[in-house]
C-alpha cells in the first residue's frame, strides 16, 4: 500500500485503544521480522493517533513479554512509526497465552492508559504469529473477549488455523486471516482498513470527477448518469443512450443501440458462424474496489455484446471469486445477451480474500458440466480476470482445465503476478495472456474484442436454398487485433 492511497482514502476519527501483539520467535526469519514492522507502520496509516483520538501500544513476544510502548507511550504517528522501526528481534520461543494474559490484565488497564470503560472506546488486539504457541491459549484468550477486548488472529504460513479460531473474536472471518508468507501479509492491509475506519462520504471529500451523479459506497464511490445517459468505461463520464452515434464501435456491417450500451449485427444474408461454451471467472476481492468491480461488470458485458448469444449460438456462465467461490449464473440459465448483461448488473461486489485456485477448481469441476448446461462437442473457453497474487495455488486446477480441453484466457490488472498468469492462461501466452497496469486500459480490450468479423453462411441472391461459405474481412488495422492476446475469440475458437 502506498502513501498517496492512504491520502486519497482519509479515515474518520474513530477513537479506539490498540493494542498489537507480535511474535518475535526464532522461526521468524530478520528479513520477514522486518516485513512484519512494514505492515504495522502501513496500517497505523489509517488511524488518528493522539490522547483524544487512536491511542496504540505494543508488545512482542517470545520465551517471555516484552512491552514495547504502551497506549500511554506516545501521542503522534510520526513517535509510534520510530519506535517500530527501532524494535530488535528477540529470537526467543512462543509463548503467545502468556502475552495474551499480559494484554489482558496489564496492556489495557487505565495505568497503562487505557480509557475507562464507561467511555466506551472500543479496545482492538491485533496478534501476529507465525508458529504454533508453546502454551495453551484457548481459555486465556476467551477471557480476554468475555473482558470486551476485540481480538484479531493473523497466521502466517503453517499456523494452525483452529490456534487463530480459539484466539480470534466471532465471527471468525472478519477476525481471522491466515496468509501463506509474510510477503502476502500486505494483502490484509485493504482488509483491515475498513475494519479501521469509519464510513466515509468519498462524494464529499471533492475532486471526484463525476459527470453526472456521485454515489459513495464503502472505501469509495461510483458515478452515476441521469435517465437517458450511460456510464462511460472511464467509469466517470455519460453518453447519450444512442452509443453508435458516440462511440467508435467499429461494427463490421451494422450498430444497433441497446439500453446500455451497443451490438454489432451483419447485413441480411450474413451469420455470426462462431458459438462456444464460455464461462467468465471473475476476482471479487477487497484488493479491486467498488469502483473498479463496476468496470469489471462493464468489461463482461461489453463482451457479451460482441458475441452470438442464443439458444444455439454461444452460452455465458459467470463465477465471481473472492475467499469463496459463487456462481453468479450457470451456461444453462440465460439465451439472450440481454438476460446475461441484466445477470452480470446484479451482481454484488464480495470484497473479500483472492482465492484464484478455488475459483479454477469450482469451474473445472461444476461449470462444465452437463448439469450446468455445458453442451457436448461445444468449444470450451473461460476468460479469468484478476488484479492480485492469489492466496492459494492456481497451476494445479488451470492445468487440469486445460487438459480437458478448456482455452483459457487471463487477463491481470494491476498487482497481477506474471507467473500466475501464466499458469493459467494456455499456449501460446502472447494469445491468451493479457496484462495492463491500470483499469484504464480495459477499454482498449473492450474495443477490440467488440471488433468482430461477420463470417458464416451467405445466401446467394439466385436461389436462396444453397449456400456458399466465405469469409469477409475488413481493413481495419490489422496490428489492433492480432497483438492483442484476447483477439477475435470467436473465430480463433471455431477453427481450431
Amino acid at each position: 500500500i502506498t502513501n498517496s492511497f492512504i491520502t486519497e482514502n482519509p479515515c474518520k476519527a474513530v477513537p479506539l485503544d490498540f493494542y498489537f501483539v507480535i511474535d518475535s520467535s526464532r522461526s521468524i526469519r530478520p528479513n520477514d521480522y522486518e516485513k512484519v514492522k512494514t505492515f504495522i507502520i502501513n496500517l497505523i496509516q489509517f488511524l488518528k493517533i493522539g490522547p483524544d483520538a487512536t491511542r496504540v501500544g505494543l508488545l512482542q513476544y517470545g520465551s517471555v513479554v516484552q512491552p514495547e510502548f504502551s497506549l500511554k507511550t506516545y501521542n503522534n504517528k510520526a513517535e509510534v512509526e520510530q519506535a517500530v522501526r527501532n524494535m530488535e528481534h528477540l529470537a526467543t520461543g512462543t509463548m503467545t497465552g502468556l502475552a495474551i494474559q499480559y494484554t489482558m490484565e496489564t496492556a489495557f488497564t487505565e495505568e497503562e492508559g487505557a480509557r475507562p470503560a464507561n467511555l466506551h472506546i472500543p479496545r482492538i488486539a491485533m496478534i501476529v504469529t507465525d508458529g504454533r504457541p508453546q502454551d495453551t491459549v484457548e481459555e486465556v484468550a476467551a477471557q480476554a473477549r468475555q473482558a470486551g477486548i476485540q481480538i484479531f488472529a493473523i497466521g502466517v504460513g503453517r499456523v494452525d488455523m483452529n490456534t487463530l479460531k480459539a484466539i480470534g473474536s466471532e465471527p471468525h472471518s472478519e477476525h481471522v486471516h491466515l496468509v501463506a508468507n509474510f510477503s502476502q501479509i500486505e494483502t490484509l492491509i485493504s482488509v483491515f482498513q475498513s475494519k479501521l475506519c469509519g464510513e466515509i462520504d468519498f462524494c464529499d471529500l471533492g475532486n471526484h470527477g463525476c459527470e453526472h451523479d456521485c454515489v459513495s459506497v464503502p472505501e469509495s464511490y461510483i458515478c452515476r448518469c441521469k435517465k437517458g445517459y450511460v456510464l462511460n468505461l472511464d467509469g466517470k463520464t455519460c453518453s447519450s443512450l444512442d452509443l453508435c452515434q458516440t462511440v467508435d464501435h467499429r461494427c463490421e456491417h451494422q450498430c444497433v443501440s441497446t439500453t446500455d450500451s451497443y451490438i454489432c449485427r451483419c447485413f441480411e444474408g450474413f451469420l455470426y458462424k462462431t458459438f462456444m461454451d464460455l464461462v467468465f471467472v471473475i476476482d471479487g476481492s477487497k484488493s479491486l474496489g467498488p469502483t473498479n468491480f463496476e468496470l469489471v461488470k462493464q468489461f463482461v458485458n461489453g463482451i457479451v455484446d460482441s458475441l452470438d448469444i442464443s439458444k444455439k449460438g454461444t452460452h455465458v456462465g459467470l463465477l465471481q471469486y473472492s475467499t469463496k467461490v459463487r456462481t453468479e449464473f450457470t451456461l444453462g440459465q440465460y439465451t439472450t445477451a440481454q438476460g446475461v448483461k441484466q445477470a452480470v448488473s446484479r451482481m454484488q461486489y464480495m470484497g473479500r480474500g483472492s482465492m484464484t485456485g478455488s475459483a479454477l477448481r469450482h469451474m473445472f469441476e461444476f461449470s462444465f458440466s452437463a448439469k450446468e448446461g455445458a453442451r457436448p462437442n461445444i468449444p470450451r473457453v473461460s476468460v479469468v480476470f484478476t488484479d492480485g497474487r492469489s492466496q492459494d495455488d492456481v497451476s494445479e486446477w488451470a492445468t487440469k482445465a486445460k487438459n480437458s480441453g478448456i482455452t483459457m484466457y487471463v487477463l491481470g490488472i494491476g498487482k497481477a503476478i506474471e507467473q500466475e498468469l501464466r499458469e493459467i492462461a494456455s499456449e501460446p501466452d502472447e494469445k491468451h495472456l493479457y496484462y495492463a497496469e491500470d483499469f484504464e486500459k480495459m477499454g482498449e480490450i473492450t474495443k477490440k474484442l467488440k471488433s468482430r468479423i461477420c463470417t458464416g453462411t451467405q445466401l446467394t441472391p439466385s436461389n436462396k436454398k444453397s449456400v456458399t461459405r466465405t469469409t469477409q474481412q475488413t481493413d481495419l488495422n490489422k496490428n489492433q487485433i492480432t497483438n492483442s492476446p484476447l483477439e477475435t475469440l470467436e473465430s480463433q475458437l471455431v477453427h481450431k
